[in-house]
């Protein structure tokens, strides 16, 4: 794969997440965080089966949103287990 065409899934990766993702710093629950993660997750898949190549930015962006989620299920625990 050239450098070119690389450059082109990134952009199109870019352009898709921006369209369909909310960032990860905007999200209001955990449904939702885990929502992004699936879907994030498929579209890797989908790069790796047609084109072989998945841009770093999409990893860089699930760990991202693992994060988060990470976050999210860290504040439930500590109300749920507080005094």
């Amino acid at each position: 794969m050239s450098k070119f065409e690389k450059r082109q899934l990134e952009k199109d990766l870019r352009i898709f997440t921006a369209r369909h993702f909310d960032k990860p710093s905007r999200c209001k629950n955990l449904v939702q965080i885990q929502f992004y993660l699936k879907e994030l997750t498929l579209k890797i898949e989908e790069f790796k089966i047609r084109f072989n190549y998945v841009p770093d930015s999409a990893y860089t962006l699930l760990s991202d949103y693992n994060a988060m989620q990470n976050k999210f299920i860290f504040r439930k625990f500590r109300r749920s287990y507080s005094w």
